[in-house]
């Protein structure tokens, strides 16, 4: 009897032992105990107070796995609201905004002037953009800008008018979508920046945005080779005859550009390429279809005395960047083969550099009545006209990062610089410019 005690205390011993090894966290394991009563190892009283505690370990290891998952639930809660507000607002964190602001005080002295042909004003353009990441495939871009009027070529307005407030025009709006499939090809609607490359303003100023649809593309053949193009049909005046609303009565632009730049080892970069520009609809202008705010029908104005134009130009530019200071040669050469005028070419030819902060561009030009579209011409230039040449000084400073200051001045001969001005009349115009980007 006393060895059968013996071994029942030991067993018990080594049941509580083993109960007492169980991790916390599982607290006794319920089987466990069945075995430990069944042979004898433990009481019904142990049992039933071994039991008891399970059973509370067991609800509080249930309570700590639904706050845990409650904890998950929320928090997986709060990052699909995050995640939805995020795509939400996905399009401010690929949202672009930039800008300029200028003021200018500009000087326009015309011969045998003294009335509103010669100017001393004091002016300035505001130019406000938003260009968005709509998708991966897809952007867009809206820009306004000041203007004295809603002409095509100029974005200054003056200051005037006993402190009135400016006008702001829609300047630019359009979609530009760029598949991933075709690397390179930008498909763009609307009223775009100029989708053509151009190195000088004979044909076009630089404040015109063509409205339209138009494509893009560009093809690195090699290194240091690459080829470029574009094509666009743009809308000049919606039913222009007043015949009806097809296209066919709409005066119309198509255009096609093909070019190439070239890299000539290290030392030297060359672009060259031609332009086709093609006029349709121009002699069918009726004025009683015109719109209010058009000041003149068809195309003819700023020195033309011809609706026909079709344009045809060559271009280049050669970029040293071996020399000391950077050095670029560029021109261009149009001719209008759809006017019977003698009076139908145009050429520039410049050069410009930069160095030790200052920016320096000159060229010559030589544009003939009806080579150009007098309305897209430079708007600067001889005051804007045709039948015209000269030369075009500018020099930029950067006083800092994003602002310059800056001089142009316009040495011209002009034939139609204001009504009945003879051959060869001077038309001289100084530019000083404060300008700040952002």
């Amino acid at each position: 009897m006393r060895l059968a005690s013996t071994k029942t205390a030991a067993a018990l011993c080594g049941g509580l032992l083993l109960a007492a090894s169980v991790p916390a966290s599982a607290a006794v394991d319920a089987k466990l105990l069945d075995m430990l009563k069944a042979n004898g190892s433990i009481s019904q009283a142990q049992y039933t107070e071994l039991q008891t505690e399970l059973a509370k370990d067991q609800q509080a290891q249930a309570q700590a796995q639904k706050a845990q998952a409650d904890q998950i639930a929320a928090a997986t809660a709060k990052s699909s609201e995050l995640s939805a507000f995020e795509q939400k607002v996905a399009w401010a964190a690929k949202t672009q905004f930039k800008g300029d602001v200028r003021v200018r005080q500009e000087t326009v002295k015309i011969d045998d002037q003294n009335n509103s042909q010669d100017k001393n004003r004091q002016r300035i353009r505001v130019r406000l953009g938003a260009y968005t990441d709509v998708t991966p495939q897809v952007s867009t871009g809206i820009r306004i800008a000041t203007g004295g009027d809603n002409k095509a070529n100029s974005t200054n307005v003056d200051q005037n008018d006993y402190f009135t407030k400016k006008d702001l025009w829609l300047d630019q709006g359009y979609i530009d979508f760029h598949p991933d499939a075709v690397k390179n090809l930008h498909l763009i609607g609307g009223k775009m920046p100029q989708p053509w490359v151009s190195e000088g303003d004979v044909i076009w100023d630089a404040d015109i945005n063509p409205e339209g649809l138009a494509a893009t593309y560009s093809l690195p053949v090699s290194k240091g080779f690459e080829l470029f193009g574009s094509a666009g049909t743009y809308t000049l005046k919606d039913n222009i005859s007043g015949d009806g609303t097809q296209f066919k009565n709409d005066l119309r632009l198509n255009a096609a550009q093909l070019g190439t730049r070239i890299g000539i080892a290290d030392a030297a970069k060359l672009t060259v390429g031609g332009s086709v520009y093609q006029y349709s609809n121009s002699n069918d202008c009726n004025p009683a279809a015109a719109s209010t705010s058009t000041t003149f029908c068809g195309l003819g104005i700023n020195g033309n005395n011809t609706n026909d134009f079709r344009l045809y130009e060559g271009f280049g530019q050669l970029d040293f960047t071996g020399l000391a200071v950077p050095l670029g040669l560029y021109g261009q050469y149009v001719v209008n083969s759809a006017t019977d005028s003698n009076q139908d070419t145009a050429w520039l030819a410049g050069v410009k550099t930069k160095v030790l902060g200052f920016g320096l561009d000159y060229n010559y030009r030589d544009t003939q009545r009806n080579a150009v579209v007098g309305a897209f011409t430079d708007s600067d230039f001889a005051n804007g006209t045709t039948g015209s040449r000269g030369h075009k000084l500018s020099v930029t400073y950067d006083v800092d990062k994003n602002f310059t200051l800056g001089a142009t001045y316009f040495l011209t001969k002009a034939d139609f610089a204001y009504s009945g001005a003879p051959r060869d009349e001077d038309a001289n115009t100084l530019q000083l410019d404060v300008n700040a980007k952002f």
